[in-house]
This record gives C-alpha cells, sequence and structure tokens, in this order.
C-alpha cells in the first residue's frame, strides 16, 4: 500500500532546502535563492560538508557569509548540516529540495542525487532551476581558481566575500 503523501494547505508555507558547499558563495547561488523566493516562502541554504571537497573556508564562515547577503530578507535561513539531506528534510518537514543546473553535464550528477533523495525520502521532490545567463559559467571551484592567480572576481562574489577571500587566501 502507497504511502499517503503529505497534503499542503494554503497556509502552509512552502519551503525549501538549497544545499551546497558555498565555498565560497557567488553571484550565481544568490541569484539563485532570490529567483527561488518567487516559488517558495522561505529557502533554508543548507551549508553542507562534503567528503569530496577540501574548503578554503570553514562552515561557520561560509554561514557567516551566506548571511551577510540576506541579512534584510527574513525568508532566507542559513543552517550548518552534516548528514544526510533525506534526513534533514525529513526531521523538519520540508519537502523539496533547490538544485541548480549551469550546464547539461550538471544534469547527470544532480538527477543521481535526486533519485537517491527520492529513494531514502519518498516525499522528497527536487526542483531544477536554470542559471541565469550571467551565471552559467560561475562556480566556486572556478573563482577560487581566478582569484588565486590574481585575477578579479569582482563580478562573480558579493563584495563581502571578495573581501574575505583576500583576507584568507592572499
Amino acid at each position: 500500500m502507497a504511502k499517503a503523501k503529505p497534503k499542503l494547505t494554503s497556509q502552509t508555507p512552502k519551503r525549501v532546502i538549497y544545499p551546497g558547499t558555498f565555498d565560497p558563495i557567488t553571484n550565481g547561488h544568490v541569484d539563485m535563492i532570490q529567483r527561488s523566493l518567487e516559488a517558495f516562502d522561505e529557502v533554508i541554504v543548507l551549508v553542507a560538508h562534503s567528503l569530496k571537497k577540501k574548503p578554503v573556508f570553514d562552515a561557520k564562515v561560509r554561514k557567516k557569509l551566506i548571511e551577510e547577503c540576506f541579512k534584510n530578507d527574513p525568508r532566507v535561513r542559513v543552517e550548518i548540516y552534516d548528514g544526510l539531506l533525506a534526513d534533514y528534510a525529513r526531521q523538519h518537514k520540508i519537502h523539496a529540495v533547490l538544485r541548480g543546473l549551469r550546464v547539461v553535464s550538471d544534469f547527470e550528477y544532480e538527477f543521481q542525487m535526486a533519485t537517491m533523495n527520492r529513494k531514502m525520502n519518498p516525499n522528497l521532490q527536487t526542483f531544477f532551476l536554470m542559471a541565469s545567463d550571467n551565471f552559467f559559467f560561475v562556480n566556486s571551484t572556478l573563482v577560487k581558481e581566478v582569484f588565486s592567480h590574481g585575477g578579479s572576481v569582482k563580478d562573480l562574489v558579493p563584495p563581502h566575500v571578495e573581501k574575505k577571500m583576500r583576507e584568507v587566501l592572499c
């Protein structure tokens, strides 16, 4: 027998989790969050640990950098979580995950992740949002690479993030 899906009412806030390492947050991430607020009432930016990545900034710094971007918008909340996304969603009764797609190669990885999350939590839906034209080429790794070679990241990250990069990486 199929499990009953939770019913959302017009009073139920539509919340979405936007997970990532955000090392650092880029203008592409900021754009994605702002545009997702057109469809969702609240975005929980989930700063995640990654076994594959070795972040430059620790999770608390990444959280603060993101919070600074949205300090005047109570619809954006930032949390640090070290566990399975499917478990976090279940614990907080959230049924939607936001993932950005920049290029075709993103789709394969994101599709695998969405499928695994649904396997672990059948109530969890993944919403894919295409990156804006201005940011489809931007990712945190590339930003750090450009910065490490003396290139300008002024148009790629918020000003306070660039300042923090200068403090930590120079």
